[in-house]
């Protein structure tokens, strides 16, 4: 089974071959008037500049980690590859991010022009740019894995065990790039956004997207640095890190290459599937929001489904021959399925709860009659509402793997149940993340129609994209999200077994009191992180405000249209908000876990770990559904219901709308990456934890 494993390079260049040739059809396309022209290459300018200064800040942070992982191979508490693949994985994470932001810095006056021509057109420019953003993510993924893999394998000669403990480590880089990317391009999105809308729409009554608006370039960078550059970081490392604790389980469980084997085959089976769901995207002219649905909806659906069917010999193939517990190589099928219908199931509750076409978002959008304080509550109790489906889906999928697998009469083998349920659950991530990614593309189009002058149909049509972009935008964080907590829990698992070679009498008992304080901890870290985010977009946002109101009030000219407002200067300050503001939450997701070993030992971080899972997950469904409720409660608004744009209504909507930012796209999304960071980082650090902890 060993001699196989040059599939995963195959995988790998099918993705990014698709990758290419759908950039090249994206570029084929006109990107418009002039005047459009113009617009774009400001936006280009300004995603190009922020990712340049944020790249210089996190590679400071990469060679100081890199030195200190290497001090620690001296001393022999991690294996001598780890600090290589530290920066291997997150030079992979930033490169996903970037290819997707210059694709779609390239795809939105393109978007906007096509739209001009008919809706269909308008969604295919979008989507194809998304699938460069997909497919760029999982091609490296696979890419990353496949060379480290045969690297180990074929130049150190290691065994199966040595290279799943090893490469379960790789993933600490992916993730801390991850974390910088999703926080700092979040923070820069965000507050451009409130700072736009707050003083733009609501204290000034002018449109969104409005060219006198100084905040609105900003605005627009901001969708490609934190919603393409930071989402595909993100979920590159959701990606990666689920086939690596997968790796590491089975090769616990006694699986040994066929245990690894199957999530890498699954993975390119998936990239597959997804070029073919792909096609299927297409939609009529004045198609409604719900039709739109449909057409990305039986894309990803047709996707999952071919993967499902074509799992069945793949999994007979590899695990028939295997000695695997519980109901043998049907269970392990049994667990991806799980994985596969969950993944689907949660997508579905995503979009119940964040899309305009269901009841409710729209009841959310009527409360905005009362004012936005009612807007605000209706929002908060829908974010909490939301949490329960994907909570007892994931439960169901965790249970449904674990004990299909043979949970019941041996551990490990469960364990790699919920671990392939979770590859499983990212199969057909090609796809799902195109459909997340063509948003920010539709968003920036309606912008460059507004600020460019065309005509009312088109942007109609392209806030028609942008309202379905929020919904997949919430359901590819659903995925990312439930994804997360059955990686987590692998690698969980894996800190565990890694710490038990080092301290054999661990006492992981509820009733430890360093396990039960370790949990605290835990619960305090979703908090503070959650803080120190929401505070950041708040601070950046804050000046926005300042400098949009200074402008309104001494450019003189300005409302009247007769002058240009500065938009460099807006662009600025969210830059230097978001690089200032974004290094406390990632340095404390690295800090809490080292400290908290230090302190209470490898029991404690094992409390820790549990209780960062549980509730970061929960945190941020609610966090991401709330926020993208919001969103669409003011879209639904902005088509004419209970008095449409610049009504009482609207403002109200706004408000919760604003709340919601940097709720869906900087604290919920990063808390994912969080939960899996604290993970790598206290299986990297187990060593020097066991070695000096003070308890």
């Amino acid at each position: 089974m060993e001699n196989f494993f040059w599939i995963g390079f195959v995988g790998a260049v099918i993705a990014l071959l698709f990758a290419v040739i759908q950039g090249k059809k994206v570029l084929s396309f006109s990107e418009g008037t002039p005047t459009m022209q113009k617009i774009a290459a400001a936006i280009r300018k300004g995603a190009n500049a922020y990712l340049k200064r944020q790249y210089k800040s996190v590679a400071i942070f990469f060679i100081a980690m890199a030195i200190v992982l290497a001090i620690l191979a001296v001393l022999g508490m991690v294996s001598g590859f780890v600090p290589f693949a530290f920066i291997t994985g997150g030079i992979f994470s930033c490169l996903s991010g970037f290819i997707g932001m210059k694709i779609a810095t390239a795809s939105n006056a393109r978007t906007a022009y096509a739209a001009s021509e008919s809706l269909n057109r308008g969604l295919r420019v979008a989507f194809s740019s998304g699938c460069v953003m997909g497919f760029t993510v999982v091609g490296l993924g696979l890419l990353d894995i496949s060379i480290w893999f045969h690297i180990l394998k074929y130049g150190f000669a290691a065994d199966a065990n040595t290279i799943a403990q090893t490469m379960v480590m790789f993933g600490m880089g992916a993730s801390a790039a991850a974390l910088f990317a999703r926080v700092g391009g979040g923070i820069f999105t965000k507050a451009a956004d409130v700072g736009a809308d707050l003083v733009g729409k609501v204290e000034a009554g002018i449109p969104e997207d409005d060219p006198r608006n100084p905040a609105t370039i900003a605005d627009n960078v901001g969708d490609n640095v934190g919603d393409v550059a930071g989402m595909g970081a993100d979920l590159y490392e959701s990606y990666v890190g689920s086939i690596l604790a997968t790796f590491a389980i089975g090769a616990s469980a006694g699986y040994g290459w066929a245990g690894m084997f199957l999530p890498l085959v699954l993975a390119a089976v998936g990239v597959v599937c997804s070029v073919i769901g792909s096609f299927l995207i297409r939609t009529g002219e004045n198609a409604s929001q719900r039709q739109l649905l449909k057409t990305l909806r039986t894309g990803t659906y047709v996707a999952a489904a071919l993967a499902a069917v074509l799992t069945i010999p793949l999994t007979y193939f590899i695990m028939g021959g295997v000695a695997v517990a519980g109901l043998g190589w049907v269970g392990v099928l049994i667990s991806i399925f799980a994985g596969l219908a969950g993944g689907c199931a949660i997508g579905y509750f995503t979009e119940y709860y964040t899309s305009d076409t269901y009841k409710p978002t729209q009841e959310l959008a009527a409360t905005s009659e009362t004012g936005a304080a009612t807007v605000m509550i209706g929002g908060l109790s829908l974010g909490m509402k939301s949490t329960a489906a994907p909570i007892l889906i994931v439960s169901a999928a965790v249970i449904i793997s674990f004990f299909c697998c043979g949970g019941g009469a041996d551990f490990n083998a469960g364990l790699y149940g919920i671990g392939i349920a979770g590859v499983g659950m990212l199969a057909t991530l090609g796809i799902t993340l195109a459909t997340d990614a063509y948003g920010p593309v539709a968003d920036n189009a309606g912008g460059i129609a507004e600020m460019s002058g065309l005509p009312e149909e088109v942007r109609e049509r392209t806030d028609a994209l942008d309202s379905l972009g929020n919904t997949t935008a919430a359901t590819g964080k659903g995925f990312a999200i439930g994804s997360a907590a059955l990686t987590a829990l692998s690698l969980l698992v894996s800190y565990v077994d890694v710490a038990k070679v080092k301290v054999p009498d661990m006492d992981l008992s509820l009733t430890n009191p360093n396990v039960l304080v370790g949990m605290f901890i835990g619960a305090m870290l979703v908090f503070l992180f959650s803080a120190f985010t929401m505070s950041a977009v708040q601070k950046a946002a804050q000046s926005i405000v300042v400098e949009v109101r200074r402008q309104f009030k001494t450019i003189a000219g300005l409302m009247e249209g007769k002058v240009d407002p500065d938009y460099e200067s807006c662009v600025d300050l969210c830059t230097k908000g978001a690089l200032h503001e974004m290094v406390a939450p990632a340095v404390l997701a690295v800090i809490i876990p080292i400290v908290t070993g230090i302190i209470l030992g490898v029991e404690g971080v094992v409390g820790l770990l549990g209780s960062t899972i549980v509730i970061g997950f929960v945190m941020a469904v609610f966090m991401s559904n709330a926020g993208g409720a919001w969103d669409n409660s003011k879209k639904y608004i902005e088509t004419g219901k209970h008095g449409g744009k610049g009504s009482e209504c609207h403002k109200a909507a706004v408000i919760g709308d604003t709340v919601g930012d940097p709720f869906k796209d900087t604290s919920g999304p990063s808390l994912n990456i969080l939960i899996k960071l604290v993970s790598t980082v206290s299986i990297v650090f187990v060593g020097l934890i066991a070695a000096i902890s003070i308890f």
